[in-house]
């Protein structure tokens, strides 16, 4: 590898502040903001939207949409086809 070439890969603290959840990983990623971390060491910390602790998919909190009701009003307003018709 060139030397000088390449950014700094260095400890970064990533936070979700919505999920009250933070963790400890190794990025090239920078920020101004640090943190002291659990092993009593200042880390730059970079605060995300959302993450697996906040996200509705993950946390289980996801709605289901009601795609039958959306169905049948199609059907209603346009008319249904029976199998077999042409276009």
């Amino acid at each position: 590898m060139k030397p000088g070439i390449h950014p700094t890969y260095q400890p970064v603290v990533f936070r979700d502040r919505a999920g009250d959840f933070a963790f400890l990983t190794r990025s090239t990623a920078t920020s101004d903001k640090t943190v002291e971390w659990e092993d009593g060491r200042t880390y730059p910390v970079i605060d995300v939207e959302i993450s697996s602790a906040s996200h509705p998919f993950y946390t289980g909190t996801a709605r289901v949409m009601d795609t039958a009701g959306r169905v049948e009003r199609f059907e209603r307003r346009y008319g249904k086809r029976e199998r077999g018709e042409d276009l």
